[in-house]
C-alpha cells in the first residue's frame, strides 16, 4: 500500500534537488522508450515478375504522385481529388489538428497559471452589536488581488504527458497518411476495375453481335431443311444468354462508377467515366529491401508512435507514487475606501510552497501502473503484427504479379487455340459433318477463355496497386512532423462547408 522506505528516501532527495531548482528538472520516472524489436528477413521470399529487377531505379523507393507510374491522366486527374475533397481524409486531418491542440493543452501545464480576481464587497453589521450606539456598520471591502500557482514537475509527469500528446499527434499524422493511400489505392483498384469491366463489356457486344449472326444462319439452315428445330433453340438461348450477362456487366459498372464518385466526394450523378478497355500492362515498380519497409508505411509509423504515447503513459502513473510540489503566490491592493484603493499602502502579498503526498489509496495508482504497463504491451504487440501484416501484404502483390503474369501468357495461348477450334469447327457445321452443338461448345469455351484474359489484365492492374500500396507510396517517415511542429503546426487545408 506504501512505497518501499528506500524508494520514499530516494524520492525525497530527489525532490529535494528539484524543490531547490524550483524548475521540475530532477528526477524522471518511468522507462526511457526504444521501439519495440521487430523481425525484418533479408530478402522477400517472392521475386518480383521478370523484368522488374533491371526497371526499377536504383535507390528502389517509389516517388512523386504514385499514381502518374500508369501513365492514365484521367487516373491522374480523379486521385488529385481525394486529397481536397474526400470526407473520410478530411475527417482524418481534423483528428490531426485535433492532436496538435492537445499537444498545446499538456504543454500549458509546465508554465504557472495566473488569475485576476477583483471584487467589491459590502457589509452591515447588526445594530445590536454595534459598540457605537444603536447605530448599524456599514462597510465597504474593495479587492484586486493577482494569484499565480505552479506546479513544479519533479517528477516528469508533466513532461511525459507533453510527450504523450506529442507521439500522439504524430501517430494522427501517420494515421491521416495511411487513410489518404487508402482511399488513393482503393480509387485506383475502382479505375482499373472500372475499365475492366468495359473490355469484358465491348467483348460480350462482339460476341452477342457474332452469335446473332450464327442464329440468323441456322435459321436459313432450318427453312433449308438442313438444320432441325433443336439447333435453332440452342443458337437462340446461347444469343440470349450471353445479352443478359452483357446487361449484368452494365450493372457492375454503374456501381463501380458510382463507387469512384463518392471516392473524390462528389454526387454519383456528377460523374461520368469515358468507356475504354484496359491496354496498358502493369508497370515495374521499385520494390527495395524489407529493411526499408519499416520506414514507407505509414501505418506502420502509427502503430510506432502510439507505442511511444503508451510508453510515456508508464511514467506518468509511476510519478504518482512520489510527492507534488505546488508553489501559490497572491499580490493585489486592497482597501475599505475606494479613494485609498489602488495606493501603497493598500497592497498586500503571501506566497508559500505546498507539498502534497498521497499516503494511502487502496492499491490505486499500483494497479494504474500495471494498467499502462499493459497498454504499452498492447500497443508494441500492435506494432509488431502490423509489420508482419506488412510484409504479407508485399509478398502477397509480388507473388500475385508473378503468378498472373504466367497465368496470362497460358491463358492467352488458350484463346488463340480456342479461336482457332472454333473456326474449324464452324466449317464443319457449315459443312454438315457436326450437329450445332458442337459449335456451341467450343464457342462457350472461347467466350471463357477470352473473359479470362480480360480478367487476369485487371486482377494485374489490381495488383500492382496493391503492391504500391503494400510498399507505402512513395511515403517515408522523415516525413512525420516533429514533436515541436506538432506543438506550432498550421492548419493544413479546411473541409468545403
Amino acid at each position: 500500500m506504501f512505497p518501499l522506505v528506500s524508494q520514499k528516501f530516494r524520492a525525497l532527495s530527489c525532490f529535494a534537488a528539484a524543490a531547490l531548482a524550483l524548475a521540475g528538472s530532477g528526477c524522471m520516472k518511468g522507462p526511457n522508450y526504444q521501439r519495440p524489436v521487430a523481425a525484418v528477413p533479408e530478402h522477400y521470399k517472392e521475386a518480383p515478375p521478370d523484368g522488374w529487377k533491371t526497371a526499377q531505379p536504383n535507390d528502389g523507393v517509389i516517388r512523386g504522385k504514385w499514381w502518374e507510374i500508369f501513365g492514365d491522366p484521367a487516373l491522374n486527374a480523379l486521385e488529385e481529388q481525394v486529397n481536397i475533397s474526400n470526407q473520410n481524409v478530411l475527417q482524418a486531418e481534423a483528428q490531426f489538428r485535433e492532436a496538435v491542440a492537445a499537444v498545446r493543452i499538456s504543454r500549458s501545464a509546465l508554465f504557472p497559471t495566473v488569475t485576476a480576481t477583483p471584487s467589491i464587497t459590502g457589509e452591515q453589521s447588526s445594530s445590536r452589536l454595534s459598540t457605537t450606539g444603536n447605530r448599524a456598520l456599514t462597510t465597504g471591502v474593495y479587492s484586486l488581488p493577482v494569484n499565480a500557482s505552479y506546479t513544479a514537475d519533479v517528477w516528469g509527469n508533466l513532461r511525459r504527458s507533453v510527450n504523450a500528446s506529442a507521439a500522439s499527434a504524430q501517430a494522427l499524422d501517420a494515421a491521416l497518411e495511411n487513410v489518404r493511400l487508402l482511399y488513393q489505392a482503393e480509387l485506383a483498384s475502382d479505375y482499373f476495375t472500372l475499365h475492366g469491366l468495359d473490355g469484358d463489356f465491348a467483348l460480350l457486344q462482339e460476341t452477342v453481335n457474332s452469335y446473332d449472326e450464327y442464329l440468323k444462319l441456322t435459321r436459313i439452315r432450318y427453312a433449308g431443311g438442313v438444320a432441325t428445330d433443336a439447333d435453332v433453340s440452342e443458337a437462340e438461348t446461347q444469343l440470349y444468354t450471353t445479352q443478359a450477362q452483357l446487361v449484368d456487366i452494365g450493372v457492375q459498372r454503374t456501381q463501380t462508377e458510382h463507387a469512384i464518385a463518392v471516392l473524390i466526394g462528389k454526387p454519383p450523378r456528377e460523374l461520368e467515366l469515358a468507356r475504354y478497355a484496359i491496354q496498358v500492362e502493369p508497370p515495374a515498380i521499385p520494390v527495395g529491401l524489407p529493411s526499408t519497409l519499416l520506414e514507407r508505411r505509414p501505418d506502420i509509423a502509427d502503430a510506432e508512435r502510439q507505442a511511444a504515447a503508451a510508453n510515456e503513459q508508464i511514467g506518468i502513473a509511476q510519478s504518482a507514487f512520489y510527492p507534488t510540489l505546488t508553489l501559490a503566490a497572491s499580490a493585489g491592493v486592497q482597501s475599505t475606501n475606494i479613494l485609498n484603493w489602488i495606493t501603497w499602502p493598500a497592497r498586500f502579498w503571501t506566497i508559500g510552497p505546498q507539498l502534497a503526498q498521497i499516503l494511502f489509496d487502496a492499491g490505486k495508482r499500483t494497479a494504474q501502473v500495471a494498467q499502462a504497463q499493459a497498454g504499452y504491451d498492447a500497443t508494441a504487440a500492435a506494432y509488431r503484427q502490423s509489420v508482419l501484416t506488412a510484409f504479407e501484404q508485399v509478398e502477397d502483390n509480388l507473388s500475385a504479379l508473378r503468378v498472373l503474369e504466367q497465368e496470362a501468357a497460358v491463358t492467352d495461348e488458350a484463346v488463340r487455340s480456342a479461336k482457332r477450334s472454333v473456326d474449324v469447327t464452324t466449317a464443319q457445321y457449315k459443312g454438315g459433318t457436326v450437329l450445332y452443338l458442337n459449335v456451341i461448345q467450343v464457342q462457350t469455351i472461347a467466350l471463357a477463355d477470352e473473359r479470362a484474359a480480360v480478367d487476369l489484365k485487371t486482377r494485374r492492374m489490381v495488383a500492382s496497386v496493391g503492391l504500391i500500396q503494400a510498399l507505402g507510396g512513395g511515403w517515408d517517415n522523415t516525413k512525420l512532423p516533429t514533436r515541436q511542429e506538432v506543438g506550432d503546426t498550421p492548419v493544413r487545408f479546411q473541409p468545403n462547408h
